[in-house]
């Protein structure tokens, strides 16, 4: 089914068909960033605007980078400083910026369901860079592009998500994006931060037990600890937490030999996975960041120049 949509807003509402469609023009990006000339013509003349509430490195130079390698010009906004502080409410700010000419906005907003806000009252493509604790589509995307990548295909693997389940974006479009595929999915991790209601909502399994999670997976996927949203309320200290969650050594002598090990950054190091681990050859971390761009090249294509070509 050839792709008809303008947004990308989440990972929930796509069929598989859809999630297949963007992992597979993501592969046949990814040779682009090996040519001596990196760029391709396909959004010549297109402007992308970075529109950012939150901080972000990784995500907003991995947009900015793939609108470029797509000849498309790009706008980066930062809330700070802006009118935003003066009070002037993210869909003013949006027109205005839509009103110099531009194609899409690519979002992230502390708030759950920005971006569809957004989508609604501007008729530029939008994409969810982050919205709150729902989602964070792209992400989820490069994650099941890299397990697709390493371990041969989605379907029938086991991938377990390590961590910060409750403040989590990242674990919510994995969960969407590997289920759709035919993965099996578990949400591991301190009873506090991994609630069972948060697997019965996204119909995953729940596990408190990470050893026996670690014997299971075909890839383990380590969420950051949320500093930042007070995570570190809900257990007793980083050095329980590690002990008891995190990744090292000795819990990985139980993994299977092909298991992978996946962290969708910044790395807590010494927290969710020892330094050992993320630098080692089970890691997929540095894969996952080259992907990254090829993905949101396929994203950015696939809404802004894919339709009626």
């Amino acid at each position: 089914m050839p792709w008809n949509r303008k947004h990308l807003l989440d990972l929930e509402s796509l069929s598989k068909a859809e999630i297949v469609e963007i992992l597979d023009t993501a592969a046949s990006f990814k040779e682009v960033s090996g040519r001596s000339v990196k760029k391709v013509p396909a959004l010549r003349g297109k402007v992308v605007v970075n529109l950012f509430f939150e901080d972000s490195t990784r995500t907003s130079n991995s947009f900015s980078l793939a609108a470029k390698r797509l000849s498309a010009d790009v706008m980066s906004f930062s809330s700070k400083g802006s009118s935003v502080s003066k009070g002037e409410t993210l869909i003013d700010t949006a027109k205005n910026i839509e009103a110099m000419g531009v194609d899409a906005f690519v979002i992230r907003h502390y708030a759950p369901g920005a971006p569809h806000l957004l989508a609604r009252h501007t008729d530029c493509s939008v994409v969810n860079a982050g919205d709150g604790s729902h989602e964070h589509p792209t992400q989820g995307l490069l994650d099941i592009f890299t397990i697709r990548e390493k371990l041969g295909k989605v379907e029938g693997k086991t991938v377990a998500i390590l961590g910060d389940i409750r403040h989590s974006r990242v674990a919510r479009s994995n969960a969407h994006g590997l289920r759709k595929l035919g993965a099996r999915v578990i949400l591991a991790g301190p009873p506090t931060l991994v609630p069972p209601a948060i697997g019965k909502a996204l119909g995953v399994e729940v596990s408190h037990d990470i050893d026996a999670v670690v014997e299971q997976a075909d890839a383990l996927n380590c969420l950051r600890i949320q500093f930042e949203r007070k995570a570190g309320r809900f257990f007793p200290g980083v050095r329980e937490y590690a002990a008891i969650y995190g990744l090292d050594d000795e819990r990985m002598k139980r993994a299977k030999p092909e298991a992978i090990i996946m962290h969708p950054g910044p790395i807590n190091r010494g927290i969710e996975l020892t330094p050992e681990l993320a630098d080692g050859k089970r890691s997929v971390i540095l894969q996952q960041v080259s992907n990254g761009l090829a993905v949101r090249m396929a994203v950015l294509y696939l809404c802004l120049g894919a339709r009626g070509n």
